[in-house]
């Protein structure tokens, strides 16, 4: 019977994580909206100047990408500003699943989520909204080496997540027969 209730609880407890994450999410994009003047003209703006784009160095190879990407500065401004506190909000629910007891891969997911959005913010600064940075590579070039480091973060996130797996030893429980 204890056994059931635990199941219960943690399986509650996710669920409670999921709906205020998903909650905060939606307030948080409502807070920029609301305090970020004529953003969604912005991001229609943004979405407008793409184009196919020859990669830099790359003579046959062309991805979409904004024409002028650094004509959009006030977006790149909101995701960044939304990458750390999306960031600091998966701090808070990390230690509520500490709290909370909850699995060990939850935990990891939260960390990797973690590691993921700080850096993305981090990324955001150098190589979308600082022009006077990196004069030696166009705006293009810019672009195509932001997404880039996106990439290899998605693949550190990773990594974190794999690394507290296995460094973390896990409890099995055995049953009473």
């Amino acid at each position: 019977m204890k056994e059931s209730f635990e199941g219960f609880s943690r399986r509650h407890g996710e669920g409670l994580f999921t709906a205020i994450s998903a909650g905060f999410f939606f307030v948080l994009v409502g807070a920029f909206f609301l305090t970020t003047p004529n953003l969604y003209e912005r991001i229609a703006d943004f979405f407008g100047d793409f184009d196919l784009v020859r990669v830099p160095n790359l003579r046959n190879l062309w991805l979409p990408a904004p024409v002028h990407p650094l004509s959009h500065l006030d977006v790149y401004v909101a995701v960044e500003r939304f990458s750390f506190v999306w960031g600091f909000f998966q701090i808070v629910i990390l230690a509520l699943r500490f709290i909370a007891h909850s699995p060990l891969g939850k935990k990891a997911e939260t960390v990797s989520n973690l590691v993921f959005w700080f850096g993305a913010g981090f990324l955001i600064r150098p190589f979308l909204i600082e022009a006077t940075r990196l004069l030696l590579l166009s705006e293009t070039t810019r672009w195509f080496a932001f997404w880039s480091g996106i990439i290899m973060l998605l693949g550190v996130s990773l990594v974190v997540r794999a690394i507290i797996l296995a460094a973390v030893p896990t409890r099995h429980v055995t049953e009473d027969l």
